[in-house]
């Protein structure tokens, strides 16, 4: 089996019901952060960590994404007339000529564990990686968060699952890794637990959106039984992975945002504003503006 990662599946079926109506037609991986969908984000982190093949698993609403990465001609040559260069160069961009985009169908939303499942034809027998796109994760040392899980994915020739800490009250949230003693940012993975009550909780190392993933998994996911809410889960996946095969566990350096709520949306929006140098001072401006307005402190009519 190969150390270098060279597939990327995206999950992108996915509405985002905590945006509707915004989401009734379009998925939530298409909405914009500044001037980019999410999707893009996600894009753009695989590439820089040295992805080739991007794999789509889409579903009825998902028509937007293939067409984001597709060529726009008759924009593109209004742009050319126009003489917006930097405009023109921002919409052939979306993906280097280097990098295949392959689109998967999901015919129904049985869950992320199933939505891996439909890409194992276009996967292959090479390890691939995850990502969910509505987890934005900012570099915060220069090197994207998948590179960093990559890097691990090939020190341990096991698969990866990208995590953090989070507080005891949010455990119910997320996956939950149990972990041995470990290296640093590395751990040893000896149980995952779906969304436990604190008092039930491993550990507080949340699963965040990130995975590296050995051929193993999609054996995992076929014949998974689908859980109470008839998904099929790729945490009980990596709970059977476990038993035949190593996992582990890394905490990756970045800032995450939760883009699959309204608050973490809000959240990374003035982020990247601030870090934007032609938005940087306007946005900074605005917030003063707010804050010495009292406005921030004052309910709103109807709050």
């Amino acid at each position: 089996m190969t150390d270098h990662v060279r597939t990327v599946v995206f999950p992108v079926a996915g509405h985002g019901t905590d945006f509707l109506p915004a989401t009734k037609a379009s998925p939530k991986v298409m909405l914009p952060v500044l001037d980019k969908p999410l999707i893009q984000y996600a894009v753009e982190e695989a590439v820089a960590s040295g992805a080739e093949n991007l794999i789509f698993v889409t579903g009825r609403t998902s028509r937007a994404v293939a067409d984001h990465f597709d060529r726009a001609k008759e924009l593109e040559q209004r742009l050319q007339q126009a003489e917006k260069q930097d405009l023109l160069n921002a919409t052939r961009g979306t993906t280097p000529a280097h990098v295949r985009c392959l689109f998967v169908r999901q015919p129904r939303p049985l869950g992320l564990g199933h939505a891996v499942l439909c890409a194992r034809a276009a996967i292959g027998g090479e390890p691939f990686a995850v990502v969910l796109a509505d987890e934005l994760i900012a570099a915060s040392n220069g090197r994207p968060a998948l590179s960093q899980l990559m890097d691990a994915f090939s020190w341990n020739h096991a698969s990866v699952i990208g995590v953090q800490r989070v507080p005891d009250d949010r455990t119910s949230l997320y996956g939950i890794v149990g972990v041995r003693a470990g290296d640093g940012r590395l751990h040893n993975v000896d149980a995952i637990v779906e969304k436990p009550d604190p008092s039930r909780a491993p550990s507080r190392l949340g699963v965040i959106g990130r995975y590296v993933f050995t051929p193993a998994i999609l054996d995992a996911l076929e014949g998974m039984p689908p859980d109470a809410d008839g998904q099929i889960q790729l945490t009980d996946a990596i709970a059977r992975l476990l038993t035949s095969e190593g996992v582990y566990a890394y905490e990756y350096v970045g800032e995450r945002f939760d883009c699959g709520t309204r608050l973490g949306y809000l959240q990374a929006t003035l982020a990247y504003a601030l870090r934007r140098p032609d938005l940087r001072r306007e946005t900074r401006a605005y917030l003063r503006q707010l804050l010495a307005s009292g406005r921030l402190d004052s309910p709103s009519d109807g709050a």
